[in-house]
């Protein structure tokens, strides 16, 4: 995790494999143009600066050959309009110099952190003392560009100078089971502040493997500190989770605010919770993502290990929704690896249909589909969960729930009918690569969590030449193809050709398949007692990447659903 080119202060962290920086305000803040010019901190990253260009590129630029503190000493010259430093360097190449500074520092995910003490001062005004040193970054950027050019710019852009996000954190006092006791001081993150939208790169951009258990409580590898460790308090459905993670982690630490509630200060104090996940250890077993049943403390715990590879998002969301799943099947309820919508029709109408199958089947690319078709024929499609839900058996009756307030979506698969009206909410992760994603939020929590009844179930099958939708005539007949779980992989993970996975979910019903079994024949028979529609729809693609055959498919549900 310790790297030489690392900037690592009490008030400031910078790692440039990771392009993390964090900001501690607790420890410093700056609050004037020469306070900063004249910071151990920003000398650091002129430093940092230099080396880099030094390493990638033969510059010509002389400006760039002197000494950080020679570079600093001169910016500090310039904002005093000392004429004689430009006896020594051209105008243009200081220019030059400064905007690839600014350009360099800005390419870094930069969370600033403010620890709240109980403060309700604190609390109210976070954002305005962030917001106040974003000013100020961008006000001495601005003064330093015009003082070179020598003259006024016409066009002056908001972007976000200083920092990309800042959150604010709080100690909290919860009942700490024996042999957690190293996770007491790490501080929770209460509130959050993003500067969408926000683009972040990481090194992996795809998930590899599915989660195994392991007989040892990864809790025993913990030995984090304050200062590099944060814990994102999540509601994921109705499970309370603790999601700890390694500052070097913060690209995804943060994405989490757009895809599960954060829990506030009551659902905290004095409440266990239900998953615990350690995210960024450095020795797991295998260097794979692995889980504990801890039965003693009824706790789900996660481990996720420190490597490039785990940087993608993927892991964070699918090890959370893993250990969630296997906590819903020892409740009794039935994880479902979908899509649920709520689709409003102009005839007045309204039906909630659940898409099914595992990555790339086709799951979103229905839903927008339909909403590609149905031109006036649909009022809105409100999305209830994008990728993972439970059905829950009542005495007479079944609905189901939601577990995210957003989605986590492939930027290929969008089109401008997309089903979300907020992109610029958006937190977009590798925009410029293969499997490019957007995490947006789509729905409140509590309407996530409420109980919706359930009009249709249908499985994504991309992996037939057929057309259409199908209903399935027989109980038997529906569990043999959801359970198979059969679909073509489309690149998503590392998967490839045809595949099979349980119930077409491998976080949660592959890991307990043989307590899941009975849940399954409990909720067919449920769904075929109570007529509800199971069946298929032919999403086609695994061959057909022009969309004219699912938009044909899409075309026969939305006249099945208008028509019942």
């Amino acid at each position: 995790m310790s790297n030489d080119s690392n900037i690592n202060t009490q008030a400031f962290y910078l790692n440039p494999q990771r392009k993390v920086a964090v900001l501690n305000y607790n420890e410093k803040y700056i609050a004037d143009i020469f306070e900063l010019l004249d910071s151990e901190e920003l000398l650091q990253i002129v430093q940092a600066f230099l080396d880099r260009r030094r390493h990638k590129t033969e510059t010509n630029n002389a400006f760039e050959d002197q000494s950080a503190t020679k570079y600093v000493a001169t910016i500090k010259a310039i904002m005093l309009n000392q004429s004689a430093v430009f006896q020594q360097f051209d105008r243009t190449e200081v220019l030059q110099s400064i905007e690839a500074l600014y350009s360099f520092y800005r390419s870094f995910l930069r969370i600033a952190v403010l620890n709240q003490h109980d403060s309700s001062v604190m609390a109210n005004g976070f954002m305005n003392i962030d917001n106040q040193f974003n000013d100020l970054v961008i006000h001495l950027y601005r003064t330093i560009e015009e003082k070179l050019q020598g003259f006024a710019n016409k066009t002056y852009r908001q972007v976000s100078a200083g920092s990309s996000a800042c959150i604010l954190t709080q100690s909290h006092d919860w009942p700490i089971p024996a042999g957690y006791e190293a996770l007491k001081p790490i501080r929770f993150i209460d509130t959050l502040m993003l500067r969408p939208p926000m683009m972040m790169k990481t090194p992996s951009n795809k998930r590899e493997g599915t989660f195994t258990a392991v007989e040892q409580n990864p809790i025993q590898k913990f030995t984090g500190s304050q200062d590099e460790w944060f814990c994102f308090p999540a509601k994921i459905g109705e499970s309370l989770a603790y999601i700890y993670f390694h500052r070097d982690y913060f690209a995804s630490g943060i994405s989490l605010a757009n895809l599960f509630e954060v829990a506030d200060a009551k659902s905290v104090i004095g409440h266990k919770p239900d998953l615990i996940l350690l995210f960024g250890l450095q020795h797991t077993e295998g260097d794979v993502c692995h889980y504990y049943h801890d039965t003693d403390n009824d706790l789900w715990v996660g481990e996720v290990p420190y490597n490039d590879k785990t940087t993608y998002f993927g892991y964070m969301k699918k090890m959370c929704l893993t250990l969630h799943n296997l906590h819903m099947i020892y409740q009794g309820k039935l994880p479902i690896h979908g899509s649920m919508v709520q689709i409003n029709f102009a005839n007045g109408q309204s039906k909630n249909v659940v898409f099914f199958g595992d990555s790339g089947a086709g799951k979103s690319e229905s839903i927008e589909a339909l909403q590609e078709i149905a031109d006036d024929q649909i009022i809105d499609i409100e999305t209830i969960f994008d990728d993972m839900g439970s059905f829950t058996l009542t005495d007479h009756d079944i609905y189901a729930q939601g577990t995210e307030i957003g989605a986590f979506v492939r930027l290929d698969d969008l089109s401008s009918a997309v089903a979300f009206n907020n992109m610029d909410r958006g937190i977009y992760l590798n925009p410029d690569q293969k499997n490019a994603r957007v995490i947006i939020p789509a729905d409140s929590y509590a309407r996530v969590i409420a109980h919706h009844p359930i009009d249709m179930w249908v499985y994504a099958n991309n992996y037939s030449d057929k057309i259409g939708v199908h209903r399935f005539a027989t109980e038997d007949e529906a569990k043999q193809t959801f359970i198979a779980g059969k679909r073509k992989a489309l690149g998503t993970t590392d998967e490839v050709g045809m595949s099979t996975t349980f119930f077409a979910n491998p976080f949660g019903p592959v890991q307990e398949e043989a307590r899941t079994r009975p849940i399954i024949d409990q909720v067919f028979q449920r769904l075929f007692d109570h007529h509800i529609y199971v069946g298929e729809i032919y999403t086609h693609l695994g061959y057909d990447k022009s969309k004219t055959s699912l938009n044909q498919s899409a075309q026969e549900l939305l006249d099945l659903l208008t028509n019942s």
